[in-house]
């Protein structure tokens, strides 16, 4: 039987991506850290697993890499999957020595670190915000006013994953605040990798944000339904919840599939998924914030296919391990999440006015006694649960996400 390296399974995509390749007849190995198994992998997902766990140092990325190559190679390995962001160029690296299906690995380092994906946007002229990269605070302040850069501006991290250290700052004074909270992760967690602390410097732009997704195979792109995505609107940006599929103009259609298009072109993915994160501007036309080599977090996966029947996991291995990946509509519905998020550290004490609706299908919480963020902390470690909802139009199901969270209300002691 054939063998697919998953490296990495602890995020909310690792059981998608075991469960997809279950179907298709493949033995999955998982790939992680001895402590990171001990400390971060629930029992379920264990169980799920079952006993085929290789333990590797990531962090120690050379030795790592040699160690699943000679893996690869003993084991009948046909594919390699990304179940976590800042494996994607390890994965890229690991399949191009291997002659699998995946991206370039002389590119995929832009689609993990905003620096390089600045310069690859740049290089190719791929429509996104004008960029200004920094190291330090002084830097930052004399590029600002050199290019008579205006506010507000959006700060972030060259490398970190959701929305951890994102802050749009509208004022001169907030500059350095925002800049210090970007550099606050030198090292990933929970693996120790070493992180890019370049700063990213944006210009703010306006318009209405989406993401959208995107199968490829052989370099041919196909792109998923839109999906709406809903984010705090104070200096801390965090997703709060996401609906597919977005209503959107056949106008607005083209130009994001065009211009996605043009940035999976830049980043040179070939192989996989992409996860594509953008906005539709005031005059219509589409910018790329950024993207991800990855399937898309936030139980997204599920929502494409409650709404659409497409099973987004499948085709991303099917795509990597040389087969034709199935990515055709069944039907026409939607499926919304929405996110309990806390305001403020603290202790999670329970979650109060959550209403009921016909259209929830499941509802899920951390346990009282939970230590959470805030959203000012660590943007999305500030979430204590979620409900997801299913419906007959994107209207309905949104209207019905509406009630449930009318009242909703965190405790936090």
């Amino acid at each position: 039987m054939s063998r697919l390296l998953l490296l990495e399974a602890m995020g909310n995509t690792g059981p998608y991506l075991l469960r997809a390749a279950e179907e298709l007849g493949l033995r999955v190995t998982v790939v992680t850290h001895e402590d990171v198994y001990a400390k971060c992998y629930a029992p379920a997902l264990k169980e799920l697993i079952g006993d085929d766990v290789l333990f590797t140092d990531f962090a120690d990325t050379e030795t790592s890499r040699r160690q699943l190559v000679a893996y690869a190679r003993d084991n009948d390995v046909s594919g390699i999957v990304c179940g976590w962001e800042f494996l994607s160029p390890l994965v890229a690296d690991l399949a191009a020595e291997l002659g699998l299906p995946g991206n370039d690995p002389r590119r995929a380092l832009g689609c993990r670190n905003k620096r390089v994906m600045a310069e690859l946007f740049a290089e190719h002229a791929v429509p996104s915000p004008r960029t200004l990269l920094a190291r330090t605070y002084e830097s930052a302040v004399a590029q600002i006013a050199e290019r008579g850069q205006e506010y507000p501006l959006v700060v972030k991290p060259a490398e970190q994953s959701a929305s951890w250290g994102v802050s749009v700052v509208r004022e001169p004074q907030e500059l350095a605040a925002a800049f210090a909270l970007a550099q606050s992760w030198p090292v990933e967690t929970p693996h120790h990798i070493p992180l890019d602390t370049t700063v990213i410097i944006q210009e703010y732009v306006g318009g209405v944000e989406f993401s959208v997704e995107a199968v490829v195979c052989g370099g041919l792109i196909t792109m998923l339904p839109v999906t709406e995505k809903f984010t705090t609107q104070d200096a801390y940006r965090v997703e709060i919840g996401h609906t597919v599929p977005a209503v959107l103009s056949a106008e607005s259609l083209t130009q994001i599939r065009r211009t996605s298009e043009r940035a999976l072109e830049a980043l040179g993915v070939l192989n996989g998924v992409a996860h594509i994160e953008l906005k539709i501007t005031p005059d219509g036309s589409a910018k790329i914030i950024e993207v991800g080599a990855r399937l898309p977090g936030d139980h997204v996966v599920r929502l494409m296919h409650v709404a659409h029947g497409l099973d987004e996991a499948r085709a991303y291995v099917e795509a990597v391990t040389g087969r034709q990946p199935e990515i055709t509509p069944t039907y026409e519905r939607a499926a919304a999440i929405r996110f309990f998020t806390s305001y403020r550290a603290g202790t999670f004490q329970g979650l109060r006015g959550l209403g009921t609706s016909p259209h929830v299908m499941s509802v899920d919480t951390d346990a009282p006694g939970t230590r959470v963020g805030g959203v000012r902390d660590k943007g999305n470690d500030a979430r204590v649960g979620h409900v997801i909802l299913s419906g007959a139009d994107t209207a309905e199901v949104n209207a019905a996400a509406a009630v449930v969270m009318a009242h909703v209300r965190v405790e936090v002691g």
